[in-house]
């Protein structure tokens, strides 16, 4: 596509940090490679079968890997599209490959494809009230959202336990901060609880780096906001600076599990125990 590894890196931390969605992001990126969209299919002398574990909201086969082994939707214009409305300001190389109708991905191919493993399979095993396995938009206004549904549990009584997948954005204020889309969904979760008592949280990446950190994620506490403000630490200055990662470091509430070499996106919990 005459495009190089180094321009294929600065777009993606470019459709990162705007809060794009991963199908934009990939929509991108298949008009970009020899391989994605469905180029590995066609290039192949043989039927060519995907077996998938998606880690994408959806199940898309289309989206997962960037669909190397499937006919791909999207369009050179779709593409561009994207990043107009990202105002995206693109390497000058990512431009041109965007405007060749050589880089047109294939549209019809003699591929088949099965889905082995989804963040569904993962959430559904536990006995536990599945919110969505497909979660998208903001993490921190998500885990805003979370709160309300988890102070009306707690206030209507009982114990329960909320389980939720999906893939959140995080859109980027600050480039030097460190964090995850799962670290910023629980500091706005945690803000929004404001220390209320009978709940806690976790939120990880299922392949264990969350955003720009070696940790998978981290856990809430009721008292994680206290035990912030004891420290010195403002818990709403580090989420505006999409700084998640220092603060939970700080309290010592990172989860850590080093690379899992699989992925079915997020996993997040809340266990509310409101009483008897």
């Amino acid at each position: 596509t005459g495009v190089t590894l180094d321009d294929k890196q600065a777009l993606t931390r470019q459709l990162l940090a705007s809060g794009a969605p991963i199908a934009d992001i990939n929509c991108v990126r298949r008009h970009l490679s020899r391989v994605k969209g469905g180029r590995l299919a066609a290039a192949a002398p043989a039927l060519v079968t995907s077996w998938i574990v998606s880690d994408i909201p959806g199940d898309d086969a289309a989206a997962v890997a960037s669909g190397p082994g499937v006919p791909d939707p999207t369009s050179l214009a779709d593409a561009r599209a994207i990043l107009a409305r990202y105002r995206i300001d693109p390497p000058a190389a990512v431009a041109r490959a965007l405007l060749d109708p050589a880089n047109e991905t294939p549209k019809d191919l003699p591929a088949e494809f099965r889905i082995l493993a989804t963040a569904r399979d993962a959430l559904t095993v536990a006995d536990a009230t599945l919110l969505s396995a497909d979660s998208q938009g903001e993490a921190r206004e998500l885990g805003a959202a979370h709160a309300r549904i988890a102070l009306d549990a707690a206030k209507a009584g009982g114990r329960y336990l909320f389980l939720s997948g999906g893939e959140t954005v995080v859109t980027v204020a600050n480039p030097s901060g460190q964090g995850g889309r799962n670290m910023e969904y629980l500091l706005g979760l945690a803000l929004a609880l404001d220390g209320a008592p009978g709940i806690w949280a976790i939120a990880c990446d299922t392949d264990g780096i969350d955003g720009n950190t070696p940790a998978a994620g981290a856990l809430i506490r009721p008292d994680s906001l206290a035990r912030a403000r004891a420290l010195g630490l403002d818990p709403a200055a580090f989420l505006a600076a999409n700084d998640s990662y220092t603060l939970f470091q700080a309290l010592g509430d990172l989860v850590v599990t080093g690379p899992t070499f699989t992925n079915v996106n997020d996993f997040r919990a809340i266990l509310i125990d409101g009483g008897s």
